[in-house]
């Protein structure tokens, strides 16, 4: 059948980012700033929010009511959540996860930081790097985010002072080099008075770098994606059985990383089987070739037993295949961590059962230092050594996302109780 080398994507990209801050940072205002200035709200919604801020007696708009939607955070002014909003430019679209600042929600930053291009740490001019800010820096590290914006908020009540911006950068650079952290971009602003969001302002004209908006709309996001390492895992076996197609054997599912094209030798795990790529089928006809973040239908030369969860890779590119996986695990129950009980493992497609093998240190993120503990409670972090009944097919977290991340899934319940990152065992 002829091929082509069209590939479709949406005429836009799409930015994922998080916020993080210390309490009353101005995160939710942020947000708001944003969505506000931007033009991205609803007259309904302006509506709402100027009635419910004249309400409670407050002569200006409060922007923060655009993110704060659960009950409990209007009442208390907190962020307890992690609120997604959308929005788009010209440029690009935008998902935007507004995560808690507090250190028992640390579960809710994971969870907001796992799909995440970038990061914006809001720290307060006035307090300066808190234990709040180093704890995000940890987690944006941790969770291999690839661009950070330190974002110095509320320069209005600091009298839009350089030398604090400057004493604030030259601080949070110090801690972040420990942490291999150097794609950071600082951005001195006022939330509050909209100075160095989405407009520039006339406050802070010392300041010659972009503006917020300018650092989403601009930072090249292209490399986010491993192109390197080919990782299919299989979604769904296609067999339609009609007279037109009743031969057609596809597998379906999505790109994770990396790129094939037809006549590509491919190895399929568990099995270790070898065939070649015979044609990539879309919806809209077929391809040449493929990329992460593709979703497409493959078949292959040979007639192989491949099943859902199986995954295929190129042949001279494979995986690391093991039943025994060294872990960073952030624990997302409410019950703690049995080692003497099984779990449920949900890599990629395939689900195995898990065990402890053992529980090597507790992170104290607030210090860094690592502790040994017989459990892991709920928000924490911890490396932990898995043994999985059937062999998987995995990458490092910090080489490939796709591979490197698992959830745990308790058996009784089906409820998810911690999310994990695979490394490597000398770490």
């Amino acid at each position: 059948m002829a091929g082509n080398n069209k590939i479709s994507f949406s005429d836009t990209e799409l930015l994922r980012f998080i916020t993080a801050g210390s309490v009353d940072d101005g995160k939710s205002t942020l947000i708001g700033r944003l969505l506000y200035d931007s033009k991205s709200i609803f007259e309904d919604q302006l509506s709402s929010i100027t009635n419910t801020s004249h309400k409670r007696g407050m002569k200006d708009v409060d922007l923060s009511l655009l993110t704060d939607g659960l009950q409990a955070e209007r009442e208390q002014g907190i962020t307890i959540d992690v609120a997604y909003r959308y929005f788009a430019t010209p440029k690009r679209k935008f998902i935007i996860a507004d995560t808690p600042g507090h250190e028992q929600y640390t579960r809710n930053m994971v969870t907001g930081a796992s799909t995440a291009n970038l990061a914006i740490i809001l720290i307060d001019a006035r307090k300066g790097v808190l234990t709040q800010s180093r704890r995000h820096a940890y987690l944006a590290s941790l969770m291999g985010i690839p661009h950070l914006v330190v974002a110095i908020n509320k320069m209005d009540l600091v009298d839009y002072s350089r030398d604090v911006v400057k004493k604030i950068s030259q601080e949070f650079s110090e801690f972040a080099a420990k942490l291999g952290l150097d794609n950071i971009v600082y951005i001195p602003m006022s939330a509050l008075n909209g100075d160095m969001v989405v407009e520039r302002g006339e406050n802070l004209s010392w300041y010659k770098g972009s503006t917020l908006m300018e650092v989403l709309e601009n930072i090249p996001i292209d490399n986010d994606i491993n192109l390197e390492d080919f990782r299919f895992p299989v979604q769904l076996v296609c067999r339609p059985k009609t007279k037109e197609f009743h031969d057609f054997r596809g597998y379906m599912g999505r790109i994770e990383s990396g790129q094939v094209a037809v006549g590509d030798k491919v190895t399929v795990f568990p099995s270790g089987l070898n065939s070649r790529i015979k044609e990539i089928v879309t919806y809209d006809g077929f391809l040449d070739y493929a990329i992460a973040p593709q979703s497409v239908t493959l078949t292959i030369e040979d007639h192989l037993d491949i099943s859902r969860g199986d995954m295929l890779v190129k042949t001279e590119n494979v995986p690391r295949v093991s039943k025994k996986i060294n872990t960073i695990l952030c624990w997302l129950s409410e019950t703690a961590l049995d080692p003497k009980r099984k779990y449920l493992l949900k890599h990629s497609a395939r689900i195995v059962k898990a065990g402890v093998s053992k529980i090597d240190y507790r992170v104290d993120i607030n210090t860094l230092n690592h502790e040994i503990v017989d459990t892991l409670k709920m928000n924490d972090i911890g490396r932990v050594e898995l043994n999985v009944q059937q062999p998987l097919a995995c990458d490092d977290y910090q080489k490939n996302h796709a591979t490197g991340s698992f959830i745990v899934i308790d058996e009784a319940s089906n409820n998810t109780v911690a999310a994990g990152m695979i490394c490597p065992a000398n770490t």
